[in-house]
């Protein structure tokens, strides 16, 4: 229990430091708001930088860095790799080419200092809404948002737990992003139930927006099962998937057979190229679908809230742009990071945009 406690209470500490900076940067820029103000602005930074923790996210699984740490909280019991520079190196030795590397253990390492700050700074946001709903009663906005955010952050740790002690299981991984990016929604919502700023568009266009959400959520799930299975490659031609194929040899119910190990099948055998394939064809049928259903609210939106159709359309090019990246030039880690981020930001537009709708008539 002491080999777990000890390090999860350092590296919660290194967290600590992490979110100390963002925090007196707040308090200074948000000395003279209200106190909804400064709870927007709190809002809005934790926003911010759990955008940061997702794309560094996918940096530490392109990186092939999510078991450069093979424990859990902290690495081989030490809260850093410096006390944990002797295992390190033994692992190193023993497989040059391995999982654990310093350069790995110091990117998986950081990307939990990150997540640890993220989540003391759910926990500020919750204890500030607190004792402003005992200060000001009703007239104070409601603080189970942020207690949400609170409790969801650290099922998003405990995932990131199991990301490392489950092997990099793929369910569990896409999982893990998918819990994230849910953090950064509802960080969105939650920044615009503090100073909510109407947009009046008829309850079709609002309906279809959800759709358009949900849609995009699935796309993202799709994405996500692409990349934890490594299978972004198994089509490597547009618009063409391999070897001039349009439709190769697919295997669905390998492909998408979801509680197995890396690689695996679920009685233990090797994942076949026809599964791969598979997963990477679905998600490109989907990315077709979710585009032409961006394009259509961007087109419907674009008298009532042209800017929000300006935004859509930009996101989704940036989609298309980044994916088709991945693609044709081989996988590269910045198309890739950008695709992780234009998912982030294609789910933060479409919440806010309908956290601030709100429905009239259509004459």
């Amino acid at each position: 229990m002491n080999e777990t406690l000890l390090p999860l209470g350092q590296v919660a500490a290194i967290g600590g430091a992490v979110a100390l900076g963002p925090l007196l940067w707040w308090r200074q820029r948000s000395r003279s708001a209200t106190p909804v103000g400064r709870l927007r602005a709190l809002t809005l930074l934790t926003l911010f930088l759990t955008f940061d923790l997702i794309v560094f996210g996918a940096f530490t699984r392109l990186t092939d860095s999510g078991l450069g740490c093979p424990d859990w909280p902290g690495c081989y019991a030490s809260a850093s790799p410096v006390g944990a520079r002797d295992h390190i190196e033994a692992a190193q030795a023993a497989m040059p080419t391995g999982p654990v590397t310093h350069t790995k253990a110091w990117i998986e390492m950081l990307h939990r200092y990150l997540a640890s700050g993220v989540g003391l700074l759910c926990l500020a946001l919750c204890v500030l809404s607190w004792k402003l709903k005992r200060r000001e009663g009703e007239a104070a906005p409601s603080p189970w948002w942020p207690t949400l955010s609170l409790v969801w952050v650290c099922v998003v740790g405990a995932f990131g737990r199991l990301t490392v002690t489950m092997k990099l299981f793929p369910a569990i991984v896409t999982g893990h992003l998918l819990l994230a990016l849910g953090l950064l929604m509802m960080l969105a919502w939650q920044r615009e139930a503090y100073a909510p700023q109407p947009l009046a568009i008829p309850a079709r266009l609002r309906r279809a927006a959800a759709i358009v959400l949900a849609l995009v959520l699935l796309q993202v799930a799709l994405g996500g099962w692409v990349s934890t299975n490594y299978a972004v490659l198994a089509c490597d031609e547009f618009p063409t998937c391999h070897n001039g194929q349009w439709w190769p040899a697919m295997d669905f119910a390998q492909g998408f057979e979801l509680w197995r190990h890396l690689g695996q099948r679920g009685d233990g055998s090797w994942l076949g190229f026809e599964a791969l394939a598979a997963i990477h064809m679905a998600h490109r049928i989907g990315a077709a679908v979710v585009f032409t259903a961006i394009l259509a609210l961007a087109w419907a939106l674009r008298r009532t809230a042209p800017g929000w159709s300006r935004a859509l359309l930009a996101a989704a090019a940036w989609q298309l742009a980044s994916g088709l990246s991945n693609v044709v030039l081989d996988w590269p880690i910045v198309a890739a990071l950008a695709h992780t981020a234009g998912a982030a930001v294609l789910l933060g537009l479409l919440t806010t945009l309908l956290a601030r709708a709100t429905t009239r008539d259509p004459s």
